[in-house]
């Protein structure tokens, strides 16, 4: 660990520079992964897309994420987190120029599938803010991190659009919104360069602790297996899901042939990991794992569901949420999505607040708290109506909010306490756990009524609720054993 006490934000020397820069990588790719969403307008004008056109381009957006946070948590664990989110940051500048000059809706279809890869960046900054800060700080760390990382979307929607007007008024360009998304790659590919030269994967003298094997997760107990196979299925759902919109049935963009060929394939994919994650943990079917060396896979699992219902909701609703307003209280859209907007304003606090919580009073303890308000809190905006204050309603979406992203950072508060060595991996299924978890919540809006929309998620939130009375608060330390076979024992409290 870094030698400085304390989270000093104004400073940016040792782990506070780790942590600012990390934060503004993760800004960076929310900022690319979400670069069309404020400018969707202009681009189905300028390149003639249907309405069920630019919904495909919506759902191809985060069809890849969810496999590609379990990639490049994989990938962080192996190579560490410096190369991976500088590889990342480059690579995906490119489908964001290829978006930036797409002149058809296949063009675009195409660069807008492949960006949902740099959603994943999000998982290599939670395993190197693990390796600078102390468990004491970390749930604050993590907080500002995800919370104004994540407030890249929110920036984007304020200024691209102004870019683009800027270009089209003073430029005399009439595709302005070419050039707004064309920065956010450039962006994306100098900070890759910056994001290089100024990290290291740990404090100096301090080991960076990898997967004993490659490939699968490892898990330490016969049971642990056969749950690790059963958190795997709703991944799979959510992209049969995917598949189904995608298919004549929903949008049509892909023909029953080729929705038929994407069905077999996921699950041949699932045989194949199915043997892989018997390749890596074989071993505990016949010998058993000493203590020291195991943890519990079920904390994963907890925190899993819990992710699916908080930072699942969170996409879900500020998809739809400008929508609501306009249509329970006839606004029009753009008062509607400066009201909406508030919903995620509350990032910048909500989730380094969450983190702080668990700092202070305990991991299991805050999210029983932050999880019993989500579900209140969706509760309570189920039965929003155009009877109520406007202001009332508004108010009541930001206290909702809090509890919503709190929890995401009461959630990546206990992610880097399990395993150190398999930080990246646990970070990357739970992160995918979020996109299930919006692919479901939206699936679900397309088939029932806003107060039916925001019950079901309060209902997967007393499930959450539910689940997380079986999670161990987080306590001693985790045994990690160095190269040269000596044990290093990190404190987890």
């Amino acid at each position: 660990m870094s030698a400085q006490t304390g989270i000093k934000i104004l400073s940016f020397t040792g782990k506070m520079k780790v942590l600012h820069l990390s934060w503004m990588a993760f800004f960076i790719t929310f900022a690319v992964w979400f670069n069309h969403a404020p400018l969707l307008a202009v681009i189905a004008q300028s390149l003639g897309l249907s309405s069920s056109e630019i919904k495909t381009l919506l759902i191809l957006n985060v069809a890849l994420t969810i496999p590609a946070r379990i990639i490049i948590g994989m990938l962080t664990d192996r190579y560490g987190p410096r190369i991976t989110y500088a590889i990342l940051l480059a690579v995906c500048s490119i489908p964001c120029f290829m978006f930036a000059l797409a002149e058809n809706f296949h063009q675009a279809a195409l660069a807008r599938f492949l960006l949902g890869f740099i959603g994943a960046g999000f998982v290599v900054g939670i395993r190197m803010v693990s390796e600078w800060f102390p468990a004491n700080e970390l749930g604050t760390a993590e907080g500002i991190y995800g919370g104004w990382g994540n407030f890249g979307s929110a920036a984007a929607a304020m200024s691209l659009p102004a870019i683009a007007l800027f270009v089209t008024k003073y430029f005399g360009i009439d595709e302005g919104w070419r050039y707004a998304v064309g920065l956010t790659g450039l962006m994306s590919l100098l900070f890759s360069v910056v994001w290089y030269i100024n990290v290291t994967d740990t404090p100096k003298g301090s080991t960076y602790f990898k997967p004993t094997q490659t490939g699968a997760m490892e898990v330490t107990s016969k049971g642990d297996f056969f749950l690790l196979l059963l958190m795997k299925l709703p991944m799979y759902g959510a992209l049969a899901l995917l598949t189904w919109k995608l298919s004549p049935a929903g949008v049509q963009l892909l023909s029953e042939q080729s929705a038929l060929i994407a069905y077999i394939s996921l699950v041949v994919l699932f045989i194949l990991e199915v043997r892989q994650t018997y390749k890596v943990n074989g071993h505990i079917f016949t010998q058993e794992v000493p203590e020291i060396h195991r943890y519990e896979f079920k904390q994963v699992a907890v925190l899993n569901i819990l992710y699916f219902a908080t930072f699942g909701s969170e996409l879900a609703v500020i998809s739809m949420l400008p929508l609501f307003f306009a249509d329970v209280f006839s606004l029009d859209m753009v008062y509607a999505g400066m009201l909406a907007s508030l919903y995620a304003f509350m990032n910048l606090m909500s989730r380094p607040g969450g983190g702080w919580l668990s700092d202070k009073f305990g991991r299991k303890k805050t999210l029983l708290i932050l999880t019993a308000g989500l579900a209140l809190g969706y509760f309570a905006m189920s039965s929003i109506d155009s009877s109520w204050p406007l202001a009332l309603a508004v108010v009541t979406a930001m206290g909702c909010s809090f509890f919503v992203q709190a929890g995401e950072g009461a959630v990546f508060a206990a992610v880097p306490l399990i395993k150190r060595r398999l930080t990246g991996q646990i970070a990357g299924m739970t992160g995918a756990y979020g996109n299930v978890g919006a692919v479901v919540y939206l699936t679900v809006l397309s088939m029932v009524s806003y107060q039916d929309f925001f019950l079901v998620i309060a209902a997967t939130a007393v499930v959450g609720f539910i689940t997380l009375l079986f999670m161990t608060e987080p306590k001693g330390t985790i045994t990690e054993v160095r190269e040269d076979g000596t044990v290093e024992l990190i404190q987890v409290h």
